[in-house]
């Protein structure tokens, strides 16, 4: 797949995002049943035009919230306390939540890649966060909106996700 051309996206996203945040209200009020096949079918869809590694965007402007598990996990991979990897690359920002203390992620490589793939935070494992249980929560929560900007397979996915449940709201 050609590299992602992200200012195409955020343009698109820009422009789309005043509708597009109209249809995630409207979607959050109705909760329409059978959500989450028509989530499976427009998480299909999305991959078929997106692909994260030719984009990574996600890994350059954004950072993962850890859990504790997650930094004991990594901290430990590289032979570090959980003190020490928290002090060499992480910070509490003002929600509390522990977070990179910059962008681009250190763990990012040149080829889009992550350099701790198998054992990454479970917040970038879950990333966009398409296929869950709780999906009209992080409907409610705008996170879907909150991401347009930032990742354009979010962009496709409520794009795609307009395109099948409209009809129905």
């Amino acid at each position: 797949m050609a590299k992602v051309d992200i200012q195409k996206y955020k343009r698109r996203s820009y422009r789309k995002k005043k509708d597009l945040s109209k249809f995630l209200k409207k979607l959050a009020k109705s909760k329409p049943k059978g959500i989450l096949k028509k989530v499976a079918a427009a998480d299909k869809a999305v991959w078929e035009e997106v692909s994260c590694l030719s984009c990574a965007n996600c890994c350059k402007t954004m950072t993962p919230t850890y859990t504790r598990k997650d930094v004991n996990r990594i901290s430990k991979h590289f032979k570090m306390t959980y003190d020490q990897f928290y002090d060499k690359w992480l910070k509490t920002d003002e929600n509390k939540d522990i977070v990179n203390k910059s962008t681009p992620c250190q763990f990012l490589g040149k080829n889009n890649m992550c350099s701790i793939y198998e054992i990454r935070p479970d917040d970038c494992a879950g990333f966009p966060h398409f296929i869950r249980r709780d999906f009209m929560y992080q409907v409610e929560e705008k996170t879907y909106i909150n991401n347009i900007s930032h990742c354009p397979a979010t962009l496709v996915f409520v794009e795609k996700m307009k395109e099948l449940v409209e009809a129905d709201l």
